[in-house]
């Protein structure tokens, strides 16, 4: 798989979207995702293993703990693609081309 499709998959889960939201704030233990999702630490493990693989997210190692974190280069496929798109949306909407005005 390619890193768009890599990213775009792993963000289409709903809790795995959550748990990139909660690290925007900060790093995190499994653990502490546990608590903030209330869901079993094989779940929580599980969907950071997913987004290590789309590179959004990496595990350290500090003393007996794992934090989680948000890898911003893992974005960068993803913010390029959004990129594109708004600036081909931003040039057909500078040329007076609306998604109404196709009809």
């Amino acid at each position: 798989m390619l890193p768009l499709e890599l990213t775009l998959t792993a963000l289409a889960d709903p809790t795995r979207r959550r748990i990139v939201e909660r690290l925007a704030q900060g790093t995190a233990t499994v653990s502490e995702l546990v608590d903030c999702f209330d869901l079993t630490q094989p779940t929580i493990s599980s969907h950071i293993k997913v987004l290590e693989r789309s590179g959004l997210v990496s595990r350290s190692r500090v003393a007996q703990t794992r934090p989680c974190s948000l890898e911003p280069a893992g974005f960068q496929a993803l913010d390029d693609w959004l990129g594109q798109l708004r600036s081909i949306y931003e040039a057909n909407y500078a040329r007076g081309w609306t998604s109404s005005s196709k009809s």
